[in-house]
């Protein structure tokens, strides 16, 4: 996901030091990280914050951590910490744990307890491979404390998610066009991938068909390119989509060797050069709807949940009717009720909303501007009466207040500013186990 004339997310940094490795990379593990009191009694319900962490594109930070790190300039500290006011929204700066590594995507268990981050890096020292780390979560006040970090298994780990077992963290590895299984330890550590995939197939052309009239958009096609990574809500099947082979890959998943083996129907395939990138299941479990990057569509699959095949539905554009020039969409969610779909539109700089018909069908609602430009991700808090959008290139995170009748966002006028996010990630320390 790359803009014209770029070598793909001009934003891209990261890379953790490994664990276990070289005396170096011990060493820069030991830099980055920020000392954490031990975690005290559980707060009360009422005391607990809610809180956020925003996940950044972060350079390597001279007081941190040494420039043996393949990254380009990035304004993020590492992980930027934030407690959210649970009536207006609004978000105070709660500090942050540094890391010159770009954990660019975040993810917590369900217990409250762990939070893994992917860092998004093609290298650190010699090892030309990312990393991920795990942190505990401190219950009072939300603060990190590093556990360790191992290798992702591939360049450039873009994407993280749990494994509903809880037993295997998902990695998707963009520049490595590798996808991982790693298994998530007793006291929450991580252990080495169990499993890794690597993409392969027939790239993608240069020009997306769906794409808008006069669009330049052309980001992944130059390699293979996998960019998200998770279980279906049952766990049986794991998908993962590959932006430059334009296929959704769907794997069967063994929770006691951490493997992965390919389904029944092992992939599906996209309009050739469309990319897609993320994509969301419908509360049902029977919806699958993914978005393509460069052709600015979404795509409704049914979903079998018995035997993992994706069938195809139905397409529609993430934009407004008329528009013409160059787009990247970014994140897709479905509501909590079911009702709506919400598609990031980076250069329109638009969140698209979707009604959801009957059978799953969408029919465009309205388009809010995101009060910044590249919106990478967004949110919605645990209520789900706010939704946080990430401008990765305005360096700020913007808060608007959801209509859950009509679906339709409004800015509340409250920013929050943070450089080069990524994603926000919530958790509320008052449901911590």
């Amino acid at each position: 996901m790359t803009e014209p004339n770029s070598s793909r997310r001009s934003f891209l940094k990261h890379s953790l030091a490994i664990a276990g490795t070289t005396p170096v990379l011990a060493g820069m593990l030991e830099a980055q990280q920020v000392k954490a009191q031990p975690a005290e009694a559980q707060p009360t319900s009422a005391s607990a914050p809610l809180m956020a962490y925003v996940g950044t594109f972060s350079s390597p930070l001279k007081d941190v951590l040494p420039t043996q790190v393949d990254l380009p300039p990035g304004n993020g500290r590492g992980i930027h910490l934030f407690q959210v006011n649970r009536a207006t929204g609004a978000l105070t700066a709660a500090g942050t744990y540094d890391l010159g590594t770009s954990p660019s995507c975040l993810i917590a268990n369900a217990a409250g307890t762990r939070l893994y981050s992917a860092n998004e890096t093609d290298r650190v020292g010699d090892t030309k491979e990312g990393t991920v780390s795990a942190f505990a979560i401190n219950k009072s006040d939300g603060k990190l404390e590093l556990l360790n970090t191992v290798r992702s298994g591939g360049a450039g780990p873009t994407y993280v998610s749990i494994h509903p077992s809880g037993t295997h963290l998902l990695v998707a590895n963009y520049f490595g066009g590798s996808v991982a299984v790693l298994p998530l330890l007793p006291d929450g550590r991580l252990g080495e991938a169990t499993d890794i995939k690597n993409d392969m197939g027939k790239l993608g052309p240069t020009k997306a068909p769906h794409a808008p009239p006069g669009s330049f958009a052309f980001s992944g096609h130059d390699r293979t390119h996998a960019h998200m990574i998770q279980a279906d809500p049952s766990g049986r099947f794991v998908l993962h989509v590959d932006l430059g082979l334009d296929q959704i890959f769907v794997w069967k998943y063994d929770a006691k060797q951490g493997k992965l083996t390919p389904a029944e129907q092992p992939s599906v395939s996209l309009p050739p050069g469309d990319g897609p990138r993320h994509f969301h299941f419908h509360p049902n479990g029977r919806w699958f709807y993914s978005i393509q990057e460069e052709g600015s569509t979404i795509v409704l699959f049914d979903y079998d949940a018995a035997t993992g095949r994706l069938t195809a539905r139905q397409t529609i554009s993430s934009l407004p009717d008329g528009y013409a020039g160059s787009n990247f969409c970014s994140g897709i969610l479905v509501s909590a009720d079911g009702k709506f779909v919400y598609a990031g539109n980076r250069l329109h700089d638009s969140i698209g909303i979707f009604a959801v018909g009957a059978q799953g069908e969408l029919t465009f609602v309205a388009d809010e501007w995101t009060r910044g430009n590249y919106p990478r991700s967004f949110s919605f808090d645990p209520s789900g009466q706010f939704l946080y959008c990430c401008n990765q290139r305005a360096d700020n995170v913007a808060v608007f207040q959801v209509n859950r009748a009509a679906g339709t966002l409004k800015f509340t006028g409250q920013f929050a500013p943070v450089g080069n996010p990524s994603m926000i990630l919530f958790l509320d320390l008052a449901q911590v186990k």
